[in-house]
């Protein structure tokens, strides 16, 4: 009987601790700046367009991360291949293909976001 007490007991405070957090939330957003819209546009009261306007910017913004990941993975094999070509491991010539296909793969990686781009937006 008295554990039954105790977890009525906890249930309630627990449920005036929600209470109070959401009635303290509620004041202290009033300071607080207007969201920025999605890029797409958002036209007043819908809530769907809203949404996918800020998908289409995460989607973005994920799409220039990935390319950012691989400039920093193109660079990383560049400057492991130039230390094995100056120890004598690699050739030269491989650290010039390298150089040669990282650009090619960096230029299409620009070329599909942009067409993502545009496609989103």
């Amino acid at each position: 009987m008295k554990t039954q007490t105790l977890l009525h007991t906890l249930r309630l405070r627990g449920l005036a601790l929600v209470a109070g957090l959401a009635a303290a939330g509620s004041l202290h957003a009033q300071g607080l700046p207007t969201p920025v819209d999605p890029t797409a546009g958002a036209p007043a009261g819908n809530w769907l367009l809203l949404i996918r306007g800020y998908i289409a910017d995460g989607a973005i913004i994920l799409g220039l991360a990935i390319a950012a990941v691989g400039l920093l993975w193109i660079a990383y094999t560049g400057v492991a291949k130039f230390n094995e070509a100056r120890t004598g491991k690699a050739e030269w010539s491989e650290l010039g293909v390298l150089g040669i296909v990282g650009a090619a793969v960096l230029l299409f990686m620009m070329f599909l976001l942009n067409q993502a781009a545009t496609i989103f937006a």
